[in-house]
């Protein structure tokens, strides 16, 4: 139940207020003072203060200043008498949420309460997102606070001291970089160079001599001697990002370097040796790799010393709420909204979709709303798939008559688990539970499936 102060010396105004309020719905409270009112604020917890403007004493103005003083977020709607403008306009200066002019009407006001408890359960629940990241729902510039994330927190606590090799493992957006840089930055080695390369993104040639070097004259186009990868990570972290990508002739090179700590620049004869810890990451299964001949099984036991998988956000959706209030404190900064605030149905939403693109969708998501929402609160028609307004009209459905299938004030999370777990079911009937097939009539990946299977309780046959 809300609760609301009313302030006001002229107990006529407190009788009618407060029993319309109470009509309401509402737990009030009533003072005749303004210090009788500050004494109230100080020991109850309200949500909104409603004060008259001018009391003999200490006034509206004065209460409004001395509230935002104990709690700046309280929301305070002030009355005032017909013609105090420049009373009203310095209240909205001091903080006032609105203010109302004698004599109003009780649906004007009640419009204001009700918009005022809204702001201030937006602003409430995201206060209470921010204590809960403070309490380790982040490490090193990752969020989250779920169970396998503190497990991750703490594996890689107990790996960073040390110089051995670490294989980050995790789908295409799960934030494996964020891991190696978090093992760097708490290993000795923190103030040495994070040497970072893609080996997916450059062909055989470039790639070796990225990761090595080339001496000038080496091939057309090298008109200069460049150092490579591993001697600028010297001392340092080397990171091999989509190491999986790494055509095996470089792999036996990679082997080398591993094992020798030492290596030529492309063109040239001098040895160069270099003490490099190397962190590598893939969103391949390097096991199955490596059964398909297209990785080196000695380095992929040089390389997975330390093993950390990442799970798809899919199956940490509690990290979501934290997340996204992270994202929104993030581009709230870089896009100059300081008063950007994403409402609380908004994460629930957010909760319900799969994220197959993982935290890169979602920041993308919140980056996307943050620049499109209007009046600084993030709702959930800000943060719809991208792909949903292209989506030609669904025939079947123009006509459907919700009302005689859904129970009436079901909330929609309750009514979308209970469609999608019956649509899973029959796929997987229809399918005699071969997986592949049954992800495919439902037009999902497999690993989607798997976990809305596990999600379900939908046992593997």
């Amino acid at each position: 139940m809300k609760t609301i102060l009313v302030v006001d010396d002229e107990p006529n105004y407190l009788v009618i207020l407060s029993e319309l309020l109470r009509d309401e719905g509402y737990e009030t409270f009533t003072a005749g003072s303004a210090e009788e009112g500050l004494e109230i604020a100080r020991h109850t917890d309200l949500d909104l203060i409603i004060t008259d403007m001018r009391m003999p004493g200490m006034d509206g103005l004065e209460l409004l200043k001395t509230i935002k003083g104990i709690n700046p977020s309280l929301p305070v709607i002030m009355i005032t008498a017909f013609g105090e403008v420049d009373k009203a306009v310095a209240a909205m200066r001091a903080g006032a949420f609105n203010y109302l002019t004698k004599p109003f009407d009780n649906d004007e006001l009640l419009v204001s309460i009700r918009k005022a408890l809204e702001h201030y359960e937006v602003v409430r629940e995201n206060t209470r997102l921010r204590a809960e990241i403070s309490e380790r729902t982040s490490y090193a510039s990752m969020v989250g606070k779920s169970h396998r994330m503190r497990e991750i927190y703490g594996l890689i606590e107990k790996v960073a001291p040390t110089p051995t090799s670490v294989l980050i493992t995790g789908e295409s957006g799960t934030g494996k970089e964020l891991v190696a840089r978090a093992v760097h930055s708490n290993s000795p080695r923190s103030q040495a160079p994070f040497i970072s390369i893609n080996c997916a993104g450059l062909p055989e040639s470039l790639l070796e001599s990225e990761l090595f070097g080339h001496e000038k004259g080496a091939f057309t186009g090298a008109v200069a001697l460049r150092k490579g990868r591993f001697e600028l990570a010297d001392g340092g972290t080397l990171f091999l990002d989509e190491v999986g990508e790494m055509p095996l002739s470089l792999q036996a090179k990679l082997l080398r370097v591993i094992q020798e700590r030492a290596f030529e620049r492309v063109g040239g004869s001098r040895t160069i040796r270099v003490e490099v810890r190397l962190i590598a990451a893939t969103n391949k299964d390097l096991k199955e790799e490596v059964e398909a001949g297209n990785f080196r099984e000695d380095l992929y036991y040089r390389l997975n010393v330390v093993h950390i998988h990442l799970p798809p956000l899919r199956e940490r959706t509690d990290d979501i709420p934290a997340l996204a209030h992270h994202f929104v404190a993030k581009f709230a900064r870089e896009l100059h909204r300081p008063g950007l605030q994403i409402m609380p149905e908004t994460i629930s939403f957010l909760s319900t979709l799969p994220w197959e693109g993982n935290i890169r969708e979602l920041e993308n998501t919140i980056e996307r709303a943050a620049v499109l929402c209007s009046k600084e609160l993030i709702t959930p028609a800000d943060v719809q798939p991208e792909s949903s307004g292209d989506q030609p009209s669904i025939g079947w459905g123009d006509n459907l008559q919700l009302e005689q299938l859904i129970p009436p004030e079901t909330p929609l999370p309750e009514i979308m688990n209970t469609i999608e777990k019956k649509m899973v079911a029959e796929a997987l009937a229809k399918a005699d539970h071969v997986q592949t097939r049954a992800a495919d009539s439902l037009g999902i990946t497999k690993s989607l499936l798997q976990y809305k299977m596990k999600k379900y309780g939908l046992q593997k046959k």
